[in-house]
């Protein structure tokens, strides 16, 4: 049995696979004490091997777990996670809660380039918290609700900071609501757009990470690369699961 768990800044992604089938799947959010998160999540499990990713992953190494544990690189653990599940794709986004992926696949999972946007939270799910309680609507509805809009301003910040005091402004000059929403989320698709074209796009992609959830992310994308839903662009069910379940199906290869 092996245990693969994915420490992001959000939250924490545990997959636990038994003869290469998938007997669990949970996540917790991180909160302020990642250490006791991971010691909860793993409570109860004796894996023959636990394989950590994530910004978090060193904190696994230096736990006594009572069992081998390993570390692979988030980049590896979600192109491996997107190649188990869809072994015909050829490019992953993902969008956590600090940072953007954009990864090239080779055959067999491998990486061929990537690009990472990990300085400060812009264009990811973070910002989209962030921007949400400018409207305060939770950021689990704030896809749906950008959706009602039908003329989005042009919304050229992309720091947390000033996007809100653009979104500010453009209230107070009686632009819709729903309309600045989605202007917010088009600007993060515009950004995503070109980090995809920097690793030279190819279809199906597939989009992970827990803004993968996000309805208007995943209509915008589709629009602007102008390609077809569930084929061209992949959301797999539990998209937040990817790079633990990367992890899992790593530590079961054959060294």
């Amino acid at each position: 049995m092996i245990a693969g768990i994915d420490i992001g800044s959000r939250s924490i992604e545990l997959v636990v696979m038994d003869n290469d089938t998938v007997v669990r799947q949970e996540h917790l959010p991180t909160t302020f004490d990642p250490v006791r998160q991971c010691k909860s999540i793993l409570s109860g499990l004796e894996p023959d091997r636990i394989v950590a990713t994530g910004y978090g992953r060193k904190l696994v190494e230096g736990m006594d777990l009572g069992t081998t544990v390993e570390t692979i690189t988030e980049i590896k653990a979600h192109a491996l996670g997107v190649f188990r599940t869809f072994p015909e794709a050829r490019t992953v986004l993902d969008i956590g809660g600090q940072d953007t992926k954009a990864i090239s696949l080779l055959p067999g999972g491998k990486v061929g380039k990537f690009e990472m946007n990990d300085r400060c939270a812009a264009g990811t799910g973070k910002f989209l918290e962030y921007t949400a309680t400018i409207f305060q609507i939770p950021v689990e509805e704030f896809g749906s609700y950008a959706l009602k809009g039908d003329d989005p301003p042009v919304i050229n910040s992309m720091c947390t900071v000033f996007a809100e005091t653009e979104a500010t402004s453009l209230m107070a000059q009686g632009v819709a609501p729903e309309n600045i929403a989605l202007g917010l989320h088009k600007s993060i698709v515009r950004r995503t757009v070109n980090m995809l074209g920097r690793v030279k796009l190819a279809f199906p992609l597939v989009f992970v990470g827990g803004v993968a959830h996000n309805p208007c992310m995943a209509r915008l994308l589709a629009d602007s690369l102008e390609c077809v839903p569930g084929k061209d662009i992949i959301i797999p069910e539990t998209p937040d699961m990817n790079g633990a379940l990367g992890a899992a199906h790593w530590g079961g290869l054959p060294r």
